[in-house]
Parts: structure tokens; sequence; C-alpha cells
């Protein structure tokens, strides 16, 4: 061996980024930065460029990085196992450089097992349909300081939240060039211009960290540290993320720390055991989605998730993470038959260790990022999903509202004749409006596999299916809670949303399909600037009944507060194609209630009924208040008035 391999396998055996202090941190489970430490990291050591890699493989016998700078020879480039009884393997790699292509080969102590791994904690992937790792450094010059300086306001829970959900790789595309994707900053400008105008304060955006299949959108990956190559270069994500919080807008990512897909390459069966998963396929693997679930009780793999939820938060300035199926990591009998689960310790159905996991997750993410969200998709009645850990919640900022969506989009579907028997969809939701933070969704899963687009699940002519699209925008921003809508929904688009085509641009030609997107853009505009409409969505004190009573009319009304004294808007809605003349509102203070926005109005593609602006309020009681006004509902539709005294 000449002098360069002595001092070359010197190097290997003495570098590590990993102190003692690491190693008892990642086998309690409280290392929550692993990704400083373990995957790739190039480095410059003695005058020497090179990579560091290290790797958890508890239950391999030998492990070696296999990749282009070796022709993936599989016994060139072998790692060391750790003295400490951790099960990482690592090693310095000389003239193994950013850019570099490379998998782990494992071979396990058990059955034979040999497999080519990716790199679960690797930075960038191979753009698919390869499945390599990449060598890469995360350097990046933000611009975003204004945005991260303020960014506690935006965030906060009295702030005004309108998200707009997106699904990068189908948002728009270039048919001129094949169909192809947007990279990511080529949809920059575009996507952030087009939030601003619509006056939507974030964008949430379908996962991005890397997955092998395009068609799981996402929710099926295995690059947990990785936004996906479709698009670009990590830096390219950073590029979009920067410049939507230059224009004012944040930026939420759906998470899945819940389950993972079955390929290969991926953290199944990683060193021959099941490494990340639970091994029996009772709690370890998902009859529906066809994926295994997450040990979520054994302490590295909860280092390794809750790593991932503060990397994306740290590195990438995310500010929130909507945590995906919830309710399938609470319920050990999620999706499953009787006999095919396994009880708690306690006999009964509810996952305890990913309770503790979920309590964990929150605090970690809190304690390092107290001007974030974490965001629950739980479809059950599980209590304090949004309360914090020392009152016994779960310590999510806020939760999607399953029920509320699943009502009013029930009622929306009835023909207006029969609406009046089905008036306790609209109101039953106030009973539990103030239980959990709730955000009001019309996401991406109301519109596929045969649902219908939010246009076409309206009754009706096209006419009628229009009004009622901008009654249910109305109504929404309206209630209390946050609001998100699934992109092409604001401008009504026919078709079910699919992942291999753009949005349908063509569409806004047409003047009713302009009127929905004006009418949302009005709406959002409304709700950012009238703290009335958001500061106290989450407080009863912000919402009080005039009539909820009016079944058979199928007419609500209700108050919106601020917390400035006599802050307030009346919204009323009339679910029914019949204009109403004359109709009494109780009002509990006179003066001029200015008419501000009517879903009815000609520019959004109604037919014109309202209140010519606005109405003086009569000294004429009505619903136990000691003023009142005389308005004109419009057919179909719902009139926000603000008091002006």
């Amino acid at each position: 061996m000449d002098k360069n391999s002595y001092r070359e396998e010197a190097i290997r055996a003495d570098v590590s980024l990993l102190t003692d202090h690491d190693i008892y941190l990642f086998k309690e489970g409280s290392h929550f930065h692993l990704f400083e430490k373990l995957g790739s990291h190039p480095l410059s050591i003695k005058g020497i460029e090179g990579t560091y890699f290290a790797v958890w493989a508890p239950n391999a016998e030998r492990v070696s990085v296999i990749g282009d700078f070796s022709h993936w020879d599989k016994e060139s480039h072998p790692l060391g196992v750790r003295w400490d009884g951790s099960g990482i393997w690592e090693g310095f790699l000389p003239g193994v450089l950013a850019g570099s292509s490379y998998k782990y080969h494992l071979v396990s102590r058990y059955h034979s097992y040999r497999v080519d791994k990716g790199d679960p904690y690797a930075f960038r992937w191979e753009v698919s349909p390869k499945t390599g790792s990449v060598v890469w450094d995360l350097d990046y010059e933000w611009h975003d300081g204004e945005w991260m300086r303020y960014r506690s306001y935006h965030n906060s829970l009295e702030a005004p939240h309108a998200i707009y959900e997106v699904h990068l790789g189908s948002w728009r595309r270039l048919p001129e060039e094949g169909n192809r994707f947007m990279t990511y900053r080529e949809i920059a400008p575009h996507l952030a211009n087009y939030v601003k105008e619509m006056g939507f304060t974030h964008v949430e955006f379908l996962p991005v960290m890397e997955h092998p299949f395009y068609g799981s959108w996402g929710y099926q990956m295995v690059g947990y540290f990785a936004p996906t190559s479709r698009y670009g270069s990590p830096q390219d994500f950073m590029y979009l993320v920067d410049h939507l919080h230059q224009n004012g807008i944040g930026v939420i990512l759906d998470w899945v720390p819940s389950h993972f897909p079955d390929d290969e390459h991926g953290p199944v069966y990683f060193d021959g055991t099941r490494l990340y998963e639970h091994a029996d396929p009772k709690k370890g693997y998902h009859p529906d989605w066809k994926s295994y679930i997450f040990n979520h009780g054994r302490n590295e793999v909860k280092a390794f998730l809750i790593s991932s939820a503060l990397f994306w938060l740290k590195t990438y300035h995310i500010d929130g993470l909507r945590v995906d199926a919830v309710a399938s990591m609470l319920y050990l009998d999620y999706g499953r038959k009787e006999g095919e689960w396994i009880p708690n310790e306690h006999g009964g159905r509810e996952n305890i260790e990913a309770v503790h996991f979920i309590q964990r997750l929150n605090e970690a993410v809190y304690q390092d990022h107290p001007d974030v969200q974490t965001i629950a998709e739980e479809s059950t009645a599980w209590p304090m999903v949004s309360r914090p850990n020392y009152v016994g919640g779960l310590g999510f900022g806020m939760k999607w509202n399953m029920g509320w969506m699943h009502d009013t989009l029930d009622y929306f579907s009835k023909d207006p004749l029969y609406r009046k028997y089905h008036h306790n969809q609209l109101t039953f939701s106030i009973w539990y409006a103030f239980f959990e933070n709730f955000i009001l969704s019309l996401s991406h899963d109301e519109v596929v596999y045969g649902k219908g687009s939010l246009i076409r699940k309206m009754p009706g002519d096209d006419w009628q299916k229009f009004a009622n699209l901008r009654l249910l925008f109305g109504y929404m921003y309206g209630h209390p809670g946050k609001k998100l809508i699934f992109m092409g929904g604001e401008f009504g688009q026919w078709d079910e949303w699919y992942h291999e085509s753009s949005l349908d641009w063509h569409l806004l030609e047409y003047p009713l399909h302009q009127g929905i997107r004006n009418w949302v853009r009005d709406l959002n505009h409304l709700y950012k600037y009238e703290p009335a409409l958001h500061e106290l969505d989450f407080g009863l004190e912000g919402f009080e009944w005039i009539d909820c009573h009016d079944w058979e009319g199928s007419i609500i009304s209700f108050l919106r507060k601020g917390r400035k004294t006599g802050d307030l808007f009346l919204v009323v809605c009339n679910f029914t194609p019949v204009p109403r003349q004359n109709y009494r509102i109780g009002i509990p203070q006179g003066g001029f209630w200015r008419e501000v926005l009517n879903s009815d109005a000609r520019i959004y593609g109604g037919s014109g009924y309202g209140n010519l602006g606005g109405l003086e309020a009569s000294p004429v009681p009505s619903h136990g208040k000691f003023h009142s006004l005389s308005l004109t509902l419009p057919p179909l539709g719902v009139v926000f008035f603000k008091n002006e005294g």
C-alpha cells in the first residue's frame, strides 16, 4: 500500500461527526437534528475533499457505499461500524464529491439478505425513475429576512389563514414542451403573482418529499429530507419558498410520518429486519394503502421522523407542517377488521406509542420554532387534537374540520327544494366549532376518484351551479375557522383534478368562471383585512347567531366580531333560488350597515339582487335586538354587511 493509500485509510478511520452525546440522544430518541450527523456530508479533511457517510443499520454484517464514483462496486468503499452499540456505520470517503450518486450496499446478519438502499437521510435523490441518493450541500443565500422577522404574526392563530392547496406537478404545465412539469424556479413567479393577486395568505404543497411513484401525489415517500428532484434541486426549492416569502406568502408542507411504501430502495426491511416498521403486520402493514407503518415506539425511528419535521422548518424556512393521516396513527384498528389488530396494553384500540410520538413531535416543533404551525388531518372525534400537551392534548396548532366539510358538501349537493329538511347540517358545526382550532378545508381529496369537482357537486342548471358555488365559498368565509381551497376550485373547474395534466386555465376566458375567481379573490381580501372575520376564528366570543331557525326558508344569519368594540359583520345566506324581499334581520346596534360583498352582484355572474350598497338600521325590534334591517336577499346568495355606526 502506497503512502496516499495509508493516508486515506487513516482519514476513513478517524473522521466522525458523531459525539458520544449524539449517540446517547439517538438511543434515547431525543436527537432531533440527526440530519446534521447521519446521511452524507461533503467535507474537506486535511486538505482532502471527500464525503462523510453515516447510516443506521444495526443488523447488518457489512455496509459499503456504492456509486457512480466506483462504478457501483460493492466492495471498494466499506464503512466501519461504531463500537458503542448504536448500530451506526460510518466513514470518510476521499474523492467522493457533491453531485455523486450513491446507495448503501447492506449485507444482513440474517437470511443471507443483500440489498442496495437509498440513504434515508439523503438531501437529494436522483430523478425518477432512478432511485439513487445524491451527495449534496445545502448552501443558499436567503432573501426572506423581512418575512422571517414578522412571521410570528403571519402564522399566529389570530392571523388570517386563507390557504391555497397546490400540487406542484399539475398546477400549470407547459403543453408547448410536451406537457412537462414546470421547475421550482419556473413556477415561482407565476405562483407568487397569482396567489398574491388572489389574496391567499399561504400555499400548502402536497408532499414535495421524494417519492418513487408520481401517482401517489407524494404521499408514499422515501426521501424524508429531500424535495423531489422532478422539479429541480434543493436550492431550486429553496428559491421557490424564498420567492413566496418575499411576496408575503407563507408556505405549508404536507408531511407523512404514518407510513411509507414498499419500494426496495426505501426504508422497508432496511437491514434485513423490520427496522423502521413494526415486525408484526397487524401493527406494521397498512392494508388500505399497501404500505408499511412506522414503529413510533422505537426511539431511533422517533428521532428520525422528528428530525425530518425540524429539518424542513429550519433548512427550508417552512411555516407549517400539515400532518397527513393522523387518525391512521391514533387507532390500532384503523382500516382493519376484527382479529386483524392487536389491542394496546390496556385492551383498547388507541395507539399509545403513536400518541406519545405525536405529542413529542409537536413539543419539539414549537420549542424550536414557536412562529410556525402544525396542522392535523384527523378525521375522527379524538379530543383536544389542537390543545397543548400539558392539558392532555395532542399539541397541534390547528386541525382540519372534516365534519364541517362532509356535512356542508352533502348539504350543497341537495336540490334546494329539499334543503329545509337538512337545515341542521348547516347549524350543527357551530356546536363544536370552538372545541378545536379548525381549518375549513375543501381539499384535493374532495375532487378525485369520482367525487366530482366542486362545481359538479352543485345541483341545478349552469347558472344555479355557479350561484351555489359562490354561496358555498361565501358561507365558508363567514363561518368561524381558517380557510383552505384546493387549486382549480377557485375558478370552478369542471373536471376532477388529474395529476397528469394542468388545471383548465382556459376556462377563465368565460365570464362565469371569471366571476367565481373574482368572488374568491374579493372574499380573501375582505377576510385578510377585516379583523372581525379572522382574529377570533377560534373563540366563541367572535360569533353570534342572529337566526339559525329559519329552516323553512333555508336562511341563516349571524354576526362575526373583532376584539375591538363595535367591529361587527353581519352575514346572511339564502340557500334557495328564491329572492327574498323585505326580510327582516335583528342587529345589535343602529347606524349604517354597508353591504360590502354580495355573491349575486353582476361582476360575479349573479343576477344583481342587492341592497344598493347598504341600509340604515331601523328602531324596529327583531330577533331579540332593538334594531333591525329590512333586506333583499339574493337567490342562492350570501351578503356581508359591515357596521359603520
